[in-house]
């Protein structure tokens, strides 16, 4: 089949140069996502291994400072400090996705980044030299800065720079290193290694050594394409990435497809926050990003993970061994997050949103009978580990990564800061809250707290199933209209776009955007 004159190549040609990952690409998924993601990843198990020893650091400290030992609650006050500050500070970043990524770029945005953490990193590992503790609750402040930033912005660089055909397993790729970022601070916290008396300020300032590779590297690398050309307006910048990710020299395809982008958003202009929730056009989107974000953090991951270490024990597991059993946790955590990469574009993202939630809500519902006879019936413990695998395994293929690669694919270029900043902010809000409602949860409701996340995740699986639509190999146009139908607007543009249709021989209906063939 041949395209119209201008297009001058075959779509067997575009498809198979488009559809490939090139080596370019690769290097820049691995430096975006090692640089940041991992991080992100790393600071939020990092001091779970050396907090009696941080502990320990803190009443030295005061000790030293006043004469008097420090009160249990002043230390219980400053733990919680230490571990919910990282959430507040994600918080924080997130509300800066939308002003920095516009103005920077996606890729400045990740190298200003660097910054935050280089500059945590060198405090918190020269903190126990200072004799301050103040400076590593103040460092997780600005670490969470860092890491809200980084999960929001990988995912949309990412998901920008990606052929069609591969955006769903790019947009994975950050999710992969934040499960790799959690196993490394993991194996790195065991007591042998930097868990330990001496170690730990090391372990926790090893984080800033990702951040200067990235800081040196990324700079040689393209910027994102569709900000290049959509918010810079600079078509020959813009089709030199593409040209350089791609491999190839004919980007007319790409292109056209970002110039109807643009031409459909025009009436819009760029939304803030504010005209992107008040904005008909996009409810059913934000909505969707709302819920699934929502589910990602309420669906009780934080709860299995505090639970796992008594879990293996009751089963028998020695109290000394525990940290090996969290260890091979977070192992399995990286293996199922890598299936999905592999496994996204073809299964597509709601096969994978529904199992996965599935998977979870079976699992928490299973874990509190379980929990709750154990003491009765002495081989349901082992039933407990079962549930504890199942339900990492259905978070690590679902509920975890594709939410962000749905948020990429479900705006266009106008919108998606400002949906990201939506988005990121939900997640963090909500990481914050279970972190702090959790304890008290357990404390009242024991074992029973599994039910409540249990029917968080019924609830998203139903919501995903009726509204949440398909997205694999199609442009972020026509996902668009998908949205549209939903939403009852009429698209920006369509009439235009309707006289790129052409009738030829056969009957066939074809049209210059969705030339390629899809895979």
């Amino acid at each position: 089949m041949k395209l119209k004159g201008e297009n001058r190549e075959s779509s067997d040609s575009d498809e198979g140069s488009k559809g490939k990952m090139t080596l370019l690409l690769a290097l820049v998924a691995l430096i975006s996502a090692f640089g940041s993601s991992f991080q992100y990843g790393y600071n939020v198990s990092v001091i779970n291994s050396p907090a009696p020893y941080m502990q320990d650091f803190y009443n030295r400290t005061y000790f030293n400072r006043t004469g008097v030992p420090m009160d249990s609650g002043f230390q219980t006050l400053l733990w919680s400090l230490t571990v919910s500050m990282y959430p507040l500070g994600g918080l924080f970043g997130s509300l800066m996705v939308w002003p920095m990524v516009n103005n920077c770029g996606r890729k400045g945005t990740l190298l200003i980044n660097n910054l935050f953490s280089i500059t945590a990193a060198i405090l918190m590992g020269t903190s126990e030299i200072a004799k301050t503790f103040e400076v590593i609750i103040f460092s997780r402040v600005i670490m969470g800065i860092y890491a809200g930033l980084a999960s929001n912005v990988v995912p949309m660089f990412l998901g920008e720079i990606a052929p069609k055909n591969l955006r769903g397993a790019m947009g994975i790729v950050p999710q992969l290193f934040i499960t790799i970022g959690i196993l490394v601070a993991q194996i790195f916290g065991l007591s042998s290694i930097l868990g330990n008396t001496e170690g730990w300020p090391l372990l926790l300032g090893l984080t800033g050594i990702p951040s200067l590779i990235q800081l040196l590297i990324l700079p040689f690398f393209p910027e994102s394409p569709r900000y290049l050309l959509l918010q810079k307006g600079n078509e020959e910048q813009a089709r030199q990435a593409l040209q350089r990710l791609r491999g190839w020299d004919d980007v007319d395809d790409e292109i056209e497809e970002m110039r109807q982008e643009d031409r459909s958003e025009k009436e819009e202009g760029h939304f803030t926050v504010l005209s992107l929730c008040t904005f008909r056009g996009l409810r059913w989107q934000l909505i969707s990003i709302i819920v699934m974000m929502m589910g990602q953090q309420l669906s009780g991951i934080n709860a299995v993970f505090y639970y796992a270490d008594r879990i293996f024990q009751s089963a028998g597991v020695d109290a000394n061994n525990v940290q090996y059993v969290t260890v091979s946790i977070g192992a399995i955590n990286v293996v199922m997050t890598l299936l999905a990469v592999f496994i996204v574009e073809s299964l597509g993202r709601r096969i994978l949103l529904l199992a996965g939630f599935g998977l979870c809500c079976i699992s928490c519902a299973v874990l509190t009978l379980a929990l709750n006879l154990q003491t009765t019936v002495s081989w349901l413990s082992y039933v407990s580990i079962v549930c504890v695998i199942v339900y990492i395994i259905g978070h690590a293929i679902g509920a975890s990564p594709i939410p962000f690669v749905l948020i990429t694919e479900m705006f266009l270029q106008s919108s998606r800061p400002a949906a990201f900043m939506v988005g990121g902010s939900v997640h963090w809000i909500c990481n914050f809250t279970v972190g702090l409602v959790f304890l008290y949860m357990e404390a009242g409701l024991g074992p029973y707290s599994f039910l409540i996340f249990c029917a968080i995740c019924l609830a998203t699986i139903v919501y995903i199933f009726i509204i949440v639509p398909e997205t694999k190999n199609k442009t972020f146009m026509e996902i668009n209209r998908i949205m549209a139908k939903r939403n009852k607007v009429e698209i920006q543009g369509d009439k235009e776009e309707l006289k790129d249709f052409h009738t030829v021989p056969g009957g066939q209906t074809e049209k210059k955007e969705f030339s390629s063939i899809e895979l």
